[in-house]
């Protein structure tokens, strides 16, 4: 698979990586052993890079991912994330909460260095600078690799880039979602390269989409405007549109919306999650679709027309 880089500080991740928050959260009850031939899947296809995060069931997704890559750790980069409490799900980057969290992490991952470290969420209470010179202790201490940011916004980006090279924003990025366009700029000044989760819009974009009473009580998509009532027939109109340019082009839904993100950067990846190797290899196989400006530009289009905001501001 081709590989794309992503800020100045030397990472190179495949073009598709794969997000493992699905294995054990948001999205009802998995099979931990589908979900490690998912993950193990993915890399015989070409994918290198994997991402988790604390706050997927608290360590144990860390724990299935570490399981799942330990046999071909060596080839692989690892991304996980910390700044949530559980007891509320409440921001969290305290200095001794982070090097807690950072050290429960290695030990979940059975690994001895974590290759990117991302803050999962701005944390209002503590001073972003603080936040990243006790990641920088990590990378002193060849425990990290590289630093990322997530769910932030541009004043913190600078503050935080300020202190130690960001070399990876995380943002949600989709067909559905194209919010964080507004920090390309600040993004494209200061080198940093993008992963973008959510790719598929929660599996809005995925070609199986169904209306909220048909998940689990405890599905994210109960929680999502694009599944509102007032919004979900429209939304599966812009995905009928999208289905046709699909068909047209001999490629599913899914696929092109993922093409989609890689055409708008080349130092964009997505990282869509499965626990279904077929549909892993689908995923994959979106890194070979090129699409013409002339289909970027019907599909930019019909992004205008979805209705309801994502997940997150």
């Amino acid at each position: 698979m081709q590989q794309r880089t992503l800020g100045r500080q030397g990472l190179t991740v495949s073009a598709v990586g794969y997000g493992a928050m699905g294995t054990t959260f948001a999205y009802g009850p998995g099979d931990d052993s589908e979900s490690i031939a998912a993950i193990r899947t993915a890399h015989a296809l070409g994918v290198t890079h994997f991402d988790t995060a604390e706050l997927y069931g608290w360590g144990t997704g860390e724990r299935l991912l570490g399981t799942a890559l330990a046999p071909i750790r060596d080839e692989v980069t690892i991304a996980t994330k910390f700044g949530f409490t559980p007891e509320t799900y409440a921001p969290d980057s305290r200095p001794e909460h982070i090097r807690q969290v950072v050290d429960a992490s290695l030990r979940n991952l059975g690994t001895d260095s974590i290759d990117v470290l991302y803050q999962h969420v701005h944390d209002p209470a503590v001073p972003v600078e603080d936040v990243v010179g006790t990641m920088q202790e990590f990378v002193q201490a060849g425990k990290v690799r590289y630093l990322g940011l997530s769910n932030t916004d541009a004043e913190q980006i600078r503050r935080a880039h300020a202190v130690h090279p960001i070399s990876v924003l995380q943002t949600e990025y989709s067909v559905f979602s194209r919010e964080s366009e507004e920090l390309f700029p600040t993004v494209d000044e200061l080198g940093i390269g993008l992963v973008a989760y959510s790719p598929l819009a929660r599996g809005f974009l995925s070609g199986a989409v169904q209306p909220r009473g048909a998940y689990a009580a405890d599905d994210i998509r109960h929680q999502l405007e694009w599944w509102a009532p007032e919004h979900f027939d429209a939304n599966v109109g812009v995905t009928a549109a999208l289905t046709d340019i699909a068909d047209a082009k001999g490629v599913q839904l899914s696929q092109l919306a993922l093409a989609w993100v890689l055409a708008k950067r080349d130092d964009l990846v997505p990282i869509p999650g499965s626990r279904n190797r077929s549909r892993v290899a689908e995923n994959v196989a979106a890194a070979d679709i090129v699409l013409g400006d002339d289909e970027v530009a019907r599909i930019d289009a019909l992004s205008r027309q979805v209705r309801g905001k994502r997940a997150m501001g």
